[in-house]
């Protein structure tokens, strides 16, 4: 078999390596999994790939700055600041999408995000995504589709392991 024509061969580009790994990461998102191949091109080319050290913030409390990320490698911490100081709340980590809603629309921050470790993530930003939503706009209602079952199981999963101790708190499916 000629090398040309093996599986396991490095990408011949970095960037059409990078480009097709992309694909495959935004695949495994929930808003995205269900969406055509050419607008998932499109998503990956648009993407951008960061590293940020560890202690940088990747957003702060406050902010709508449109960008939603998806952690390829590394460690972060959620953070909101509180009267009493900043209140440590979770972790994310590889393979966990953030900010997807703050593509769809203007949305205030209600939380920091920390990086713990060094982390590698790929980036999105609204008016990135706006393009192609423009470019395809058929794709809007599985978005919708897409959101609503995420929001729906989401709600299922916190009412499953929090118990009665949410429900006054619970609701978000009612929207």
């Amino acid at each position: 078999m000629s090398s040309s024509t093996e599986r396991n061969e490095p990408c011949a580009a970095k960037q059409s390596c990078e480009f097709t790994q992309n694909i495959e990461l935004l695949r495994q998102v929930p808003l995205f999994a269900a969406l055509p191949l050419e607008p998932l091109k499109i998503l990956a080319y648009l993407a951008q790939r960061e590293t940020f050290a560890a202690g940088d913030i990747l957003f702060h409390e406050g902010e709508a700055d449109g960008q939603a990320f998806y952690i390829i490698s590394g460690n972060a911490r959620l953070l909101r600041e509180e009267e009493t100081g900043t209140r440590e709340l979770r972790d994310y980590g590889e393979g966990e999408f953030l900010g997807g809603l703050g593509l769809l629309g203007e949305m205030r921050r209600l939380f920091s995000l920390r990086a713990e470790t060094q982390i590698r993530a790929l980036v999105l930003t609204r008016e990135r995504f706006a393009k192609v939503l423009e470019q395809f706009p058929d794709i809007h209602a599985r978005l919708g589709e897409a959101m609503v079952k995420f929001i729906g199981e989401w709600e299922e999963h916190v009412l499953r392991d929090q118990g009665s101790e949410c429900l006054a708190y619970c609701g978000v499916s009612l929207l």
